[in-house]
C-alpha cells in the first residue's frame, strides 16, 4: 500500500517535511511507501515552482479539494490556519499531522483535540525534538530512574533573529495569526520536552515582554504593530514536586537556535543543547563532573538507520524520525505521540503562562 500525502504549506516547514518524506525509503526500508501527492498553497506560480522542487505530483489552491483524497494531511501553514483544515480533515476520517503550536489559542486547540478524539485516526503535533536520539536516550535514563528523584528542570530556547528593530514584520509578529510570539513559537517546544522528560506541570508564574512595538513592512514605507511577545520567562512547579524555570527569546543576541534542557536529580543530572544535538552531558552519582556522551552508537535510538558510530546526524534528521513514526501509525491505524492531546497539553501551559503575566500571580493548571 502506498500512502498519498497532501501537504499545506511549502516554505520552511514544507521543505523540512518534503525532505523527510524523500529520505524515508532510502534509510527506513520498513517505512510505509509514500507518495508526495499534492501540495497546497495560495500563490499558483510559487506553488507550481515549489511542487516541482520538492517532488510533489500535483498542486491545489484549496485544501477542501484535498482532504478527502489523501491518506494523510500535513498542516504546515501559519498558526491561524491550523484549526479549520485540520478539523475538516479529521471529520473526513483523514489522519492529520499539524505543526506546533497546535493552535494560536487554547480554545482552538481544544476544538482540534476534540475533533481528533472523535475521528479515531492518528493525529500528530510536530514536536520534532522528541525524536533527537540524545533526547530519546535521556528519556530512557529517566524512565529507569538513573537520576533518582527529580528536583530541578531548566529549559530555554534562545534566538536572535529579531534583535534588529528594522527586521521586517511578519505573521509571527501578529497575535491574530500567531497567537503569541516567542512563547508559542519557541516555548511550545520547551514545554513539550519538559512534559516528555520530567512529567506534568502543576502551576506556573510567567512574564512576557515585547521590546519593539512596530516593525517595517518589507518592500514598503509603512510599519505594522507587533502584538506578540518577543520573550518570556516562567517559573514552574511540576506535579512531582520538582521546580523549574523556562525562557525563550527572539532577542538573545548571539544565540541562533539554542534550545537547552537541564534536569537535576538526587542521583545525577543531564543537560542537552540542540546546538550539539548528537551529545548528552550526563552526571551519575559518584562522578566528579559531567561526562559528554556522543549518542551515535548503532544501538542508540534511530542511529542504526544512518551512519557508522561517530558520524553525526543533523537537525533535518529529526523530521525523518517523526515522519517515520507518524506514517507507520497511519499505515497500521495505530497511535502516535506527540498527538493532538500533547499539543493541547502544551497549549494549556502556554495559556497559563500568558494568564499569569496578565494577572501578576501564579496560575494552576486544571
Amino acid at each position: 500500500m502506498t500512502l498519498d500525502v497532501g501537504v499545506l504549506g511549502y516554505r520552511f516547514m514544507g521543505k523540512a517535511h518534503a525532505n523527510a518524506l524523500a529520505r524515508l525509503p532510502m534509510f527506513f526500508p520498513d517505512a510505509p511507501a509514500v507518495e508526495r501527492s499534492v501540495l497546497v498553497g495560495r500563490d499558483e506560480e510559487a506553488l507550481a515552482e515549489a511542487a516541482d522542487r520538492l517532488g510533489f505530483e500535483s498542486t491545489a489552491t484549496d485544501w477542501r479539494d484535498v482532504i478527502d483524497d489523501v491518506d494523510a494531511f500535513y498542516n504546515l501553514g501559519p498558526n491561524h490556519v491550523h484549526a479549520e483544515p485540520s478539523i475538516a480533515a479529521l471529520e473526513a476520517g483523514t489522519p492529520v499531522f499539524c505543526e506546533k503550536p497546535l493552535a494560536p489559542t487554547l480554545e482552538s486547540a481544544e476544538e482540534m483535540a476534540a475533533a481528533a478524539r472523535s475521528a479515531d485516526v492518528p493525529s500528530g503535533c510536530a514536536f520534532n525534538y522528541r525524536f533527537v536520539p540524545a533526547i530519546q536516550y535521556a528519556k530512557e535514563l529517566l524512565e529507569r530512574g538513573e537520576l533518582g528523584e527529580i528536583h530541578h528542570v531548566r529549559g530555554r530556547y534562545l534566538q536572535d533573529w529579531l534583535v534588529d528593530p528594522e527586521a521586517p514584520w511578519s505573521w509571527r509578529n501578529d497575535e491574530e495569526m500567531a497567537g503569541s510570539g516567542a512563547l508559542g513559537d519557541l516555548g511550545a517546544h520547551t514545554v513539550d520536552l519538559v512534559r516528555f522528560l520530567a512529567g506534568e506541570v502543576d502551576r506556573v508564574s510567567g512574564q512576557l515582554k515585547t521590546f519593539v512595538d512596530e516593525r517595517p513592512v518589507e518592500g514598503g514605507d509603512e510599519t505594522r504593530p507587533v502584538t506578540v511577545d518577543d520573550a518570556y520567562t516562567a517559573q514552574i512547579e511540576l506535579e512531582s514536586g520538582a521546580i523549574g524555570t523556562l525562557e525563550a527569546s527572539r532577542f538573545a543576541t548571539g544565540h541562533k537556535n539554542d534550545h537547552t534542557i537541564e534536569i537535576q536529580g538526587s542521583e545525577g543530572s543531564l543537560r542537552f543543547s540542540l546546538e550539539r544535538l548528537n551529545e548528552l552531558e550526563l552526571l551519575r552519582e559518584g562522578d566528579r563532573g559531567y561526562e559528554t556522551i556522543l549518542v551515535t552508537d548503532e544501538n542508540d535510538p534511530y542511529v542504526d538507520h544512518w551512519w557508522p558510530p561517530g558520524h553525526v546526524i543533523g537537525w533535518e534528521h529529526t523530521f525523518v524520525h517523526e515522519n517515520y513514526e507518524f506514517l507507520s501509525a497511519v499505515e497500521s491505524d495505530g497511535e502516535f505521540e506527540p498527538s493532538f492531546e500533547d499539543g493541547l497539553a502544551a497549549q494549556r501551559i502556554l495559556a497559563a503562562i500568558a494568564a499569569s503575566d496578565e494577572r501578576g500571580e501564579w496560575v494552576s493548571l486544571e
